[in-house]
């Protein structure tokens, strides 16, 4: 667009012409004029960056993080001392049921089996710190029988190993059976109510339960090409069970939305609510499927309903991207190149009006064929079109340069010398069939007169670029599966009776979305009322929802090492809730919209309705920079790295050195 107040080019001041802002003098001292809004944004920028650079930003585009990774996070830092329990409580119970004196690693897979069935007998008792230890003795199982290993590498590994081994002994419908227990124990949703501040202990046998549950179906779902045979059945049995109803009973994840909505209610303020999201999320990813197997899905949904193959693969088309901010010198860099000297703004308006003469020229195009030679110009005519065009593209070669390449030091802004750059988006460009028929609509009504309907065939009376423009929308037409989708319903509208029921495939997606559709609007606000708890520019209300149940500790830091410590917890706390909500909900919508457009609109729609898109906004309303770089862990304190070194000794200045 015509901007003759636009500053001009390094060096140069800027000239006050009647028209623009300029500030200059006349004497060539003046400071190039800068608009306003662009000053503005350019100290707001400022302002938000401080003292923190602009550093590239690389990430993983995938369904999660790593192995070790998602385990850590599991686990508050306020837990670490936990692991010493676990410990204790199946050393005790070890030494009192095997005789012999080897140690776990030491016996044979049958002598395991044995154990881990002895242990899930003295999980039915009734005394309640009993049943805490025998979980305890479990969990410590689970976790990798870290006592007895070298490494992280090895904890890791007899973690899977044991996992797929309680799996294979119902571990996890014994334990499923003590979560439904908990969650019904009335007694400590009344006792957590009546305290003005619920802690860690407050939860102390959910916490175990979930996490017990949370290590099988994470380790579980994990595949691997050295996985043997029995494991890769096993994980295909556990799948069908979370997926399904099986002896009347509601999907996994049902149970996991319920204890969500219960901890939004009020009613059980002790749930450990980023343990329960992070299962919900992983149980989601293990039934539904991650991204490759979206994509799968995809795949063979359009197969079946005789749609031609998809052209790519849009998430390996985003992981192919760099991420990225934009760094603090591209807009100095882009107000220097924006506007031309001052001997080139006449050449502007005439490359303006020229570009106005083609625009009209189209209005007469049924009068005149412009795929005729033209006439020569006059000499007049043709030094105000070269102008006009060598400032056309010029404009246009600062428009296409890579806004993220800095010219050359040796060279001006307006180098003739052009920077490589990829053309074109990342991606293949879609068409509809309502774009091909509402362009050849309003190319009638302005070339005929008339319209004819949705033709898009019948191309007679117009002229020959319009051809060329239908032929290129016609080789990019993309028929989607909500087309179909949406035409089956319509037609199933019109003709109920002659069409019968529609045939709905029980796939777990359907089954999953049957099972929430009555409670969905109060699954929906229950997670973003979490979300926006978890936000790091929410102010704390009186109202608002205690999120720190499961990460404060019984007494209150008194030094600066325990309140800084315990500062870094909360914000990485924070941090995973928001992970868990927003892969969770970004997981459904794909999955409901590739098993029917209508169930992904309904779920947006009571999305809207919470106010989900401000709460998103909510989040980019800060230092969007720092929130991102910011790093909350401290990495001796992880899982499961803490379980294997010693631990130092942390002080206020070596705690800054581990973060």
């Amino acid at each position: 667009m015509d901007d003759p107040a636009a500053p001009g080019p390094a060096g140069s001041p800027a000239n006050d012409n009647g028209n623009g802002n300029g500030n200059g003098n006349g004497n060539g001292k003046g400071k190039p004029a800068v608009p306003k809004g662009r000053e503005t944004f350019r100290n707001q920028r400022r302002e938000s960056e401080g003292s923190v650079d602009c550093p590239t930003l690389e990430f993983e585009y995938g369904d999660s993080d790593g192995h070790a990774a998602e385990l850590s996070e599991l686990y508050s830092y306020t837990e670490n001392l936990e692991f010493t329990t676990n410990r204790k409580c199946f050393e005790e119970d070890f030494r009192t049921q095997v005789q012999d004196t080897k140690e776990w690693l030491e016996l044979e897979e049958d002598a395991q089996k044995t154990y881990v069935m002895g242990l899930l007998d003295r999980l039915e008792v009734v005394s309640r710190e009993k049943r805490l230890k025998v979980a305890r003795a479990v969990l410590y199982l689970a976790q990798g029988t870290f006592g007895e290993c070298d490494s992280e590498v090895d904890v890791l590994h007899w973690s899977r190993y044991n996992c797929f081994l309680l799996y294979q002994m119902g571990t996890f419908s014994a334990f499923l059976e003590l979560l439904h227990m908990e969650i019904d124990n009335s007694q400590a949703s009344s006792s957590a109510l009546r305290k003005p501040a619920v802690s860690i202990a407050d939860s102390t046998e959910l916490r175990v339960l979930l996490s017990v549950m949370y290590l099988m179906v994470e380790n579980i779902r994990l595949e691997r090409e050295i996985d043997p045979c029995g494991w890769r059945t096993a994980r295909e049995t556990f799948r069908t069970e979370l997926s399904f109803s099986t002896h009347n009973e509601e999907p996994f994840a049902l149970l996991l939305f319920s204890m969500v909505t219960k901890f939004c209610s009020g009613l059980a303020p002790h749930f450990p609510i980023k343990k329960v999201l992070l299962l919900l999320w992983k149980v989601v990813m293990f039934t539904l499927g991650g991204f490759e197997h979206l994509q799968a899905l995809k795949i063979q949904k359009r197969a079946e309903l005789g749609l031609p193959p998809l052209a790519e693969d849009s998430i390996q088309v985003v992981k192919s991207m760099r991420a990225a901010s934009p760094p603090s010198y591209t807009l100095d860099l882009g107000e220097s190149q924006l506007a031309p000297p001052p001997s080139k703004l006449r050449g502007r308006r005439g490359s303006r009006r020229q570009l106005l003469t083609k625009q009209d020229s189209l209005d007469i195009y049924n009068e005149r064929d412009l795929f005729k030679t033209e006439e020569p110009a006059t000499e007049e005519e043709e030094e105000s079109a070269a102008d006009g065009e060598r400032t056309l593209d010029g404009e246009l070669d600062l428009l296409e340069q890579d806004p993220l390449v800095p010219p050359p030091p040796s060279q001006t802004p307006l180098s003739t010398d052009r920077v490589a750059f990829p053309k074109g988006l990342p991606w293949a460009p879609k068409v509809r069939q309502k774009d091909i028929e509402h362009f050849l609509e309003m190319s009638r009504n302005k070339f005929i007169g008339f319209t004819l309907g949705q033709d898009t065939d019948t191309l007679v009376g117009l002229p020959r670029p319009i051809h060329e423009s239908v032929k290129t929308l016609k080789q990019h037409k993309y028929i989607s599966i909500a087309d179909i989708q949406i035409k089956n319903e319509e037609e199933l509208e019109k003709c109920p009776l002659s069409l019968g029921e529609e045939v709905v495939p029980e796939t777990p997606s359907e089954i999953l979305y049957q099972g929430m559709l009555y409670s969905l609007p109060q699954y929906m606000i229950a997670l973003l009322k979490i979300l926006l708890a978890a936000a790091p520019t929410s102010k704390a209300k009186t109202d608002s929802i205690n999120i720190l149940a499961d990460v404060l500790p019984e007494e209150m830091p008194v030094t600066v090492l325990q309140s800084m410590k315990l500062g870094i917890d909360v914000n990485r706390h924070k941090e995973i809730i928001v992970k868990s909500i927003s892969a969770l909900l970004l997981l459904l919508l794909k999955h409901f919209k590739l098993n029917h457009i209508y169930q992904f609109e309904y779920v947006s729609q009571h999305l809207v309705f919470a106010n989900c898109i401000p709460l998103i906004l909510k989040f980019f309303n800060q230092n969007i920079l720092s929130y991102i770089t910011a790093k909350n862990s401290i990495s001796v304190l992880d899982y499961p790295c803490c379980t294997i070194q010693d631990l130092p000794e942390l002080t206020t200045e070596s705690l800054w050195h581990w973060i």
